[in-house]
């Protein structure tokens, strides 16, 4: 048997992807994905050991160009997927083994204070939208494909109902980010729908939010790798759990349907755990 990937077989995956109700941003990371293993040099017309081997030799050199695993293991992901969807389960690859981390990445670690300097540059730059945005992430702990749910009538009840991924669930505003974005609101004109839409009145996508975060980098001086929508949430998280220690109901708050998901939003930095363990006092 003879495999070929082709731009109608490609399309028939994305087709599956929307029936199987992935959010868009996962359904164009996948087809980019796959996209990036062609360029590679995916043999077309081969067999299912040739295109097996192709994609192991993908892995290696996504490896030696200094990929993160979780990169690597995410695009392999992607063309996995589409390899089950066609029914070539011979042609996969296993993901990147690693031992599970303990600690937290700190030059990653967006702090309060850098979240800070992040407002201000957005405030002093005079970007209204963004400078909201990043409030309500961070506020609220909601994924970026979540953001086109907080609407002008959420604002009214407190809450907005999140449908995403096929799952459904509620998102708490707090009365004083209500306060903020309906005074936002009045400011743009927008009674009604999304709260934050480009110029044409569509909802702003993560690659608008993405762009205009990494232009606050300088001006607010906060490293560039730690500045991205995601780790607003992570931020939420581990706030929220210094604040109460319960996981589980953060758990809820963030929509995880496992604790240990929540974990890893959790970690800290090596230095806390040295730090904490300083204070143990058992060294005379």
């Amino acid at each position: 048997m003879r495999y070929e990937i082709t731009k109608t077989n490609v399309k028939s995956f994305e087709s599956w992807l929307q029936r199987e109700e992935r959010s868009q941003g996962t359904i164009e990371k996948y087809l980019r994905d796959l996209r990036a293993f062609c360029r590679f040099g995916a043999e077309q017309n081969a067999t299912a050991e040739e295109l097996k081997e192709k994609l192991a030799s993908w892995k290696d050199y996504l490896i030696r160009s200094g990929y993160a695993v979780v990169t690597v293991n995410s695009m392999l992901t992607a063309v996995n997927g589409f390899f089950r969807f066609m029914g070539w389960e011979e042609c996969r690859v296993r993901p990147v083994r690693r031992q599970r981390r303990i600690f937290s990445d700190e030059k990653k670690e967006l702090s309060k204070s850098e979240y800070m300097c992040l407002l201000r540059a957005a405030e002093e730059e005079g970007n209204q939208r963004l400078y909201y945005i990043l409030q309500t992430i961070a506020a609220t702990g909601i994924r970026i494909s979540e953001l086109p749910f907080i609407t002008a009538e959420a604002l009214k009840a407190g809450r907005a109902e999140v449908n995403c991924k096929g799952k459904l669930r509620v998102i708490f505003l707090t009365k004083k980010l209500c306060r903020t974005l309906r005074q936002y609101c009045r400011q743009q004109g927008i009674l009604s729908g999304s709260v934050f839409v480009t110029k044409s009145g569509r909802p702003v996508n993560r690659s608008n939010i993405w762009a205009e975060m990494k232009k606050l980098c300088e001006s607010a001086g906060v490293a560039a790798e730690k500045v991205f929508p995601h780790n607003l949430r992570h931020l939420f998280a581990r706030t929220f759990y210094r604040m109460e220690k319960d996981i589980a109901k953060l758990a809820d708050l963030l929509g995880h349907t496992s604790i240990e998901t929540t974990r890893i939003y959790l970690m800290e930095s090596g230095r806390e755990h040295e730090r904490q363990i300083g204070r143990l006092g058992l060294v005379i």
